[in-house]
């Protein structure tokens, strides 16, 4: 089986020789590169699975090449940040960063982030083989998500693109109609990860996914804000 391919940006040669060592061993294909150039003369020989980026470097940082990957490749992000750039990893998220890992980290939590966002993109080699008859289909307002192949589609039955982060926050919703869930609960489900009190990636994504989802984004009948208690899903929604 072909191995999943990363690539490591980061302009400190330490981390990267630190990604690269562990997960090399952890059976992947890892490249590093200092910078953003350094990346995008990669990406014209090779096509990866998986970018951990780094967000401050010098020269380009790591926003505007996480803008420059979602609109030129089909790749997932990870962004690596420093504990206090809450506003840089929420631009990430805005930007379409799948998820993000906090400096310093431990190899293993970066590989068990690593292992989520490829399962949850469709990057995994092993999920890419599909299970036979089971697909459940859910309407969030106009839209249909098809919860086997990962994929959300207008009413003109043209494909939305989702991240898989936001993916697995509608996922979240489909489980639980029309239940109030506070955003702490959203992250756990979601994102398997403890609520932060000036984490915002919930209230980012739910507005990125109205403005998919919704015929109004401004009043919102799909995924309803219950004010002081969370958000709520709501079948039917037209």
């Amino acid at each position: 089986m072909e191995r999943i391919r990363i690539i490591a940006v980061d302009d400190e040669p330490e981390v990267r020789d630190m990604i690269e060592e562990y997960l090399t061993r952890k059976g992947f294909d890892v490249r590093t590169a200092d910078s953003g150039p350094a990346l995008r003369d990669m990406l014209e020989q090779t096509r990866p699975d998986l970018v951990l980026l780094d967000i401050a470097m010098p020269g380009e940082d790591g926003l505007s090449i996480a803008r420059f990957l979602r609109e030129q490749h089909d790749v997932a992000i990870i962004m690596l940040t420093a504990a206090s750039d809450v506003v840089d990893r929420v631009v990430g998220l805005e930007l379409g960063a799948d998820d993000y890992v906090t400096k310093p980290f431990d190899p293993r939590e970066l590989l068990a982030r690593i292992k989520s966002v490829l399962r949850r993109s469709g990057h995994d080699r092993e999920a890419d083989v599909p299970s036979p008859g089971k697909q459940e289909l859910v309407r969030f307002g106009p839209c249909i998500l098809n919860t086997e192949s990962h994929q959300l589609s207008g009413p003109d039955g043209q494909e939305i693109a989702i991240t898989s982060m936001e993916y697995d926050l509608l996922k979240a919703f489909a489980d639980h109609p029309n239940r109030v869930l506070s955003r702490d609960q959203l992250l756990n489900m979601a994102h398997n990860r403890d609520w932060e009190p000036f984490d915002r990636s919930i209230d980012v994504r739910i507005t990125r996914l109205r403005k998919k989802l919704e015929a109004d984004p401004s009043k919102p009948q799909a995924i309803k804000t219950v004010r002081g208690a969370g958000y709520m899903f709501v079948p039917g929604a037209k």
